[in-house]
């Protein structure tokens, strides 16, 4: 089964040169569901602003859900300092040294965008030599340089930027000739990017699904609500499609599907999970099973909220997670053949 994998590199480079830090995903959302719509697939937007889509399948009586989300790290303009910097709160959890030196900009709230760079308050070596390597990177240290001819905070206020405006992370995207992609956000844009390649196969093959199966891309997940309303009745299975955590301890490679045991929120439905690593194996799949001690998924956060359902985790695999991240084409392949294999399989026992 080939799919559509230079579809879903190029999609995922899109998206990820969408800024959509979590609070702030209007345009993402508009775009994921404009080519949702090219595909064929109608779809609704939530009252929260995810996006909902559903394919009819042979059985209507027993629903499947897939899920991914399309928020990322990022950070508020907290304060407006007297030498024109910014402080920053954070939207999300990731390490301030994560995002040290990083190409950012700032969207003011109507719409004007100015460029800048994250750096502590004592970035310069030839200043500070003693004090800037052994300094705590907190919330107390770190600012934005703005990339205008300020030197005070009025000078900034006259800019229209103000506390609350959104700032976002340069994704800093890269495809290498040997297949891996470097950029930051892979969680989880590269899942919605294999969601969509895998709609755009079903769209070209015309088979129909075994049971009628919804798509929602998320929105709020980076803070822990993202996927946990808008399930539609008769909802019995739910797939989160995320991110496959790499480290010391861990199975996982940039170049498998990742199907999730447990993570910090307990384990996933042992049905599900031997139902995908039958799957991975009948389908001959580069795949692990892994438990990551410090996750927390859509489909979690959906049982939590009291929702009766079987729920299971799968991703690519992802070194770097909310820092400078990388995968290879080879794990969206696994994971979205994977994810077919899923759909067209039987139900879960």
């Amino acid at each position: 089964m080939n799919m559509p994998v230079d579809y879903m590199v190029e999609t995922f480079v899109t998206l990820a040169n969408t800024p959509s830090p979590t609070g702030n995903t209007a345009k993402v959302t508009a775009w994921v569901k404009a080519e949702l719509e090219r595909l064929g697939i109608s779809c609704t937007m939530t009252n929260k602003g995810a996006v909902l889509a559903t394919i009819k399948g042979k059985n209507d009586s027993r629903h499947r859900l897939l899920t991914a989300h399309v928020d990322t790290l990022g950070a508020m303009v907290k304060e407006i300092k007297s030498n024109g910097r910014l402080k920053l709160a954070m939207i999300g959890g990731f390490n301030w040294n994560a995002v040290e030196g990083e190409y950012c900009q700032i969207e003011t709230s109507d719409g004007r965008i100015y460029t800048g760079t994250i750096l502590t308050t004592k970035a310069s070596v030839h200043v500070y030599s003693r004090e800037s390597g052994k300094m705590e990177r907190t919330e107390e240290v770190m600012e934005v340089r703005i990339d205008e001819k300020v030197r005070n905070r009025e000078e900034v206020l006259a800019l229209g930027i103000r506390v609350g405006d959104f700032v976002s992370f340069d994704p800093r995207v890269t495809v290498t000739e040997s297949g891996f992609i470097k950029s930051r956000h892979l969680d989880d844009k590269a899942s919605v990017a294999i969601l969509l390649g895998v709609v755009k196969q079903l769209q070209e093959t015309g088979e129909q699904l075994p049971f009628t199966t919804h798509l929602l891309i998320s929105n709020n997940e980076e803070i822990g609500y993202g996927g946990n309303s808008n399930i539609p009745e008769n909802t019995v299975e739910y797939l989160a499609v995320d991110m496959g955590a790499i480290g010391e301890g861990l199975n996982t490679d940039e170049f498998c599907v990742s199907i999730c045991a447990k993570d910090s929120s307990g384990p996933y439905h042992y049905g599900m999970r031997k139902h995908l690593v039958k799957l991975a194996e009948e389908n001959g799949l580069n795949y692990q099973v892994d438990i990551y001690p410090f996750y927390n998924s859509d489909a979690s956060t959906a049982l939590r909220a009291g929702y009766d359902i079987i729920h299971g985790l799968i991703g690519p695999g992802v070194d770097a997670s909310h820092s400078h991240e990388r995968t290879h084409k080879e794990a969206f392949e696994n994971t979205a053949r994977l994810i077919m294999a899923y759909l067209r399989s039987g139900q879960v026992e």
